[in-house]
Formats: C-alpha cells, sequence, structure tokens
C-alpha cells in the first residue's frame, strides 16, 4: 500500500469515528510526545547492549505506529505529503555539517 493510500484511509477511519474535532495540530502534536514518551518507556532502565524480548519489539512497533499515525494526521492538516516532507529535510540534512563533540 501506498502511503496516499494509507493517509486516505488514516483520515476516512479518524472520520468514521468522529474524531475530527479533536484532531487539530496541539492535540495531534500533544499526542505525538506522549506516543514518543510511550516508545522511551519500553527502553527505560535498559542498558544500550540490552537486547528487546519479542514482546517488546511488539511493544515498540505498535508504538512506532501510533507515533507515526499522529504524525501523519498531522501532514493531512497542513496540507504536506509527508514523504516530501521527509526528502527536503534529508537534503537540507545533506547541506549541513556538524562539529564533533571533543572532549
Amino acid at each position: 500500500m501506498d502511503h496516499q493510500k494509507l493517509m486516505q484511509e488514516l483520515v476516512e477511519f479518524r472520520h468514521s469515528r468522529g474524531w475530527d474535532k479533536y484532531h487539530n495540530l496541539k492535540n495531534l502534536a500533544e499526542s505525538v510526545n506522549i506516543e514518543a514518551a510511550e516508545i522511551m518507556e519500553i527502553f527505560q532502565w535498559k542498558e544500550t547492549t540490552d537486547k528487546l524480548t519479542d514482546e517488546e519489539k511488539m511493544h515498540l512497533k505498535g508504538e512506532i505506529a501510533d507515533t507515526l499515525i499522529y504524525l501523519f494526521y498531522m501532514c493531512d492538516q497542513l496540507k504536506v505529503d509527508p514523504i516530501d516532507v521527509m526528502k527536503a529535510k534529508l537534503e537540507y540534512n545533506k547541506g549541513r555539517h556538524w562539529k564533533e563533540d571533543k572532549e
């Protein structure tokens, strides 16, 4: 399924539930943050070398999906294509130069 068809299905799903009235940019931004925090919760108290269990991987996939869905809803509100936004940011980043931290 391409992302435009997915976006259409997400919007239709939202509309069928009557959630449109809640999906303003402020509420969506808050929801993205909440879902991203739920991603962080999976890693809380783990070492960087710790492996995720199969259950944790499934949980992580769900939280990634929730975060992406809210981001897609934000793109819909802004009338922008999420792929175009990412491509533009990638091109911008290719021209950037970061200083390496030296201690």
